[in-house]
């Protein structure tokens, strides 16, 4: 089965992105370093679980706010000045990608999802 590219370029992410927090200070390693981490795999695991699940729109809606919380916290990194410029950017680069293509797969969830119909007998 064809890997969905949200998918793979999540794994891309936390690929990339775990070794550089696992350099963290530890004054933010195991703490914010430690959220990051975590968020990434949470992440990663309800993207899969949405790819199998029949009822996919509230789980990617749940992954929209994970995602942003993740762009605060890389944004803190930045601002306590534990990441480099370049390195932010590039960060925030794949989590627009992937926000992009989460946005994609809501959207299309959403137009997916059966509306009632009226009865003929309905009034408006």
């Amino acid at each position: 089965m064809k890997e969905l590219p949200i998918i793979q370029k999540t794994y891309d992410l936390i690929q990339w992105y775990v070794p550089i927090l696992n350099r963290l200070p530890k004054t933010h390693k195991f703490t914010l370093g430690d959220r990051i981490i975590s968020n990434l795999y949470d992440i990663l695991e309800m993207l899969i679980r949405a790819r199998y699940a029949h009822e996919k729109l509230k789980i990617l809606e749940e992954i929209n706010t994970q995602l942003d919380i993740l762009r605060y916290q890389t944004r803190l990194l930045l601002d306590f000045q534990l990441i480099s410029v370049d390195r932010y950017q590039y960060i925030s680069q794949l989590l627009q990608d992937i926000g992009n293509n989460l946005g994609g797969w809501i959207k299309q969830q959403k137009n997916e999802t059966p509306r009632p119909s009226l009865s003929p007998n309905h009034k408006l």
